[in-house]
């Protein structure tokens, strides 16, 4: 079973009349068109990967900021060496096997490198912000989706009811004629005509619950429903929406929406961050000035210091002129190896220094970074110019699908209103046997036409005025 959604998984988009959408936990209840907008828009697959980048910017920003911080970076080492070598810390050969212990800290900080960390941070900020705008436009687009597939349930729903109706009608004729066939009354190939009439439409109708259901399926799969069974929703008392916006222009439409489609601020966050990269391209040319610094230790086993000394006699050293020896005092001195508390303390060293690194020639490859740098601007300011493009036209293709769609529908009104008209006069007649089988089921015929005729005309108005006012930033709802 689902568990109860709620909006932290981003801000639910223009789509939602309210900021909390209450989501239930089971099919026990239908649901409205809201509930299954905020539903998709958060499990849906399309719009989880676009979030997954959203955090992917995130770090990206983050680091960016954190490159400014020093670095410390910690260095140890345990060693035995063989063989003929110099001892770094006694600085004297040695042919035994000698244990050494190296510790080493140091900590670097960039003080200037063109503004190249500034702006690398300004470029992050702008990928965050595109990110979650890519987020929105796909959220918009669920719930556009949504909302088409919602209404083709109703359209499926209301289609399936006018053929049911057709059915049941038929299916009292067929029993009005079947009784005036056992009477005597009427001929044998009126009621055969009627029953044709009747598989053929049974067969409308079991066509109609299978549109139907997948009506249904669609709708449950672009929502990535968990669980579909006794999935319904709500049927609203639906409205025709106004015509005063087709007083107005694709063009005032338009303006509208440059200033709430997420799609157009999306392309020009990306031309910030595009210029921001050539800030930073451009920040390869200048001197990069480090500050360093380190302290460092270590253990030697070939450091020796002097464990004890005893008396062991005179030796001669020489003869005087007068003929008397030259005697100095004789010590044996044994050594052991420094302790490392001592040699921790005593090999202590510190550096600090201040690092200016220069460019002068890298074989081109800042130039060549300054090159890309500005054709992906110039690329994401021709994104901007396209998506405003693709934006107008969208928005003058819909402005014209709106009006044919209520053109279409007023038509189809008449052709109903006629449809009856000529049924109702069929019908009588066929009731007093002036008019043949065939004529009825064709006047019947043509009037089930135009009534599906002026459903599919009335939803798809509805829906076509609906992404009029998806450009205008307003809530769909029914």
């Amino acid at each position: 079973m689902r568990a109860q959604v709620g909006t932290s998984a981003n801000s639910l988009n223009t789509f939602v009349a309210s900021d909390s959408i209450f989501i239930p936990s089971d099919n026990s209840q239908p649901w409205t068109l809201q509930q299954c907008i905020a539903y998709a828009q958060v499990h849906n697959i399309s719009v989880q990967q676009q979030e997954l980048n959203v955090q992917m910017a995130k770090v990206n920003f983050t680091q960016a900021e954190a490159n400014v911080l020093p670095s410390v970076n910690g260095f140890a080492s345990h060693t035995y060496q063989y063989g003929r070598t110099i001892d770094r810390f006694t600085n004297t050969f040695a042919t035994n096997m000698v244990l050494s212990e190296n510790f080493y800290l140091s900590s670097n900080v960039t003080l200037f490198n063109g503004l190249q960390n500034y702006n690398t941070i300004q470029q992050t900020k702008f990928g965050v912000q595109s990110s979650m705008f890519a987020v929105q436009q796909t959220q918009n687009d669920i719930g556009m989706n949504v909302a088409g597939q919602y209404l083709q349930v109703l359209y499926a729903q209301e289609q399936l009811a006018v053929t049911q109706q057709q059915y049941d009608l038929t299916e009292k004729q067929v029993e009005r004629a079947q009784k005036l066939v056992d009477a005597g009354a009427s001929a044998k190939g009126t009621l055969l005509d009627l029953q044709s009439q009747l598989a053929t439409e049974e067969v409308s109708v079991v066509t109609a619950q299978n549109n139907l259901n997948i009506a249904y399926l669609n709708l449950e799969q672009t929502m990535n429903l968990d669980s579909t069974v006794g999935f319904n929703i709500v049927k609203p008392d639906l409205t025709l929406p106004n015509e005063n916006i087709l007083n107005t222009t694709p063009e005032q439409i338009f303006q509208i929406a440059l200033n709430n489609q997420p799609g157009i601020k999306k392309s020009l966050t990306d031309l910030q961050s595009a210029e921001k990269g050539v800030a930073v391209a451009y920040g390869s040319l200048s001197p990069n000035i480090t500050l360093q610094g380190s302290i460092g230790t270590g253990y030697s086993g070939a450091s020796k210091q002097l464990a004890n000394s005893s008396y062991a006699g005179n030796d001669t050293v020489g003869v005087t002129t007068g003929g008397d020896y030259v005697l100095i005092p004789s010590y044996t001195n044994t050594y052991s190896t420094t302790p490392f508390a001592d040699q921790f303390n005593n090999n202590v060293n510190k550096s600090f220094g201040v690092q200016m690194n220069i460019p002068i020639f890298n074989r081109f490859q800042v130039n060549s970074s300054i090159a890309k740098a500005k054709i992906q601007r110039e690329n994401a300011e021709l994104s901007v110019d396209l998506s405003r493009q693709q934006l107008l036209k969208s928005i003058q293709q819909a402005f014209a699908d709106a009006k044919a769609a209520l053109l279409k529908y007023k038509a189809s009104q008449d052709a109903v209103s006629a449809a009856q008209e000529s049924f109702k006069y069929v019908e009588e007649k066929f009731n007093v046997g002036a008019a043949n089988s065939i004529d009825y089921n064709n006047a019947k015929n043509k009037l089930a036409k135009s009534q599906s005729d002026l459903l599919q005309a009335k939803y798809d108005y509805i829906f076509r005025m609906k992404v009029l006012d998806y450009y205008q930033g307003v809530p769909l709802t029914f």
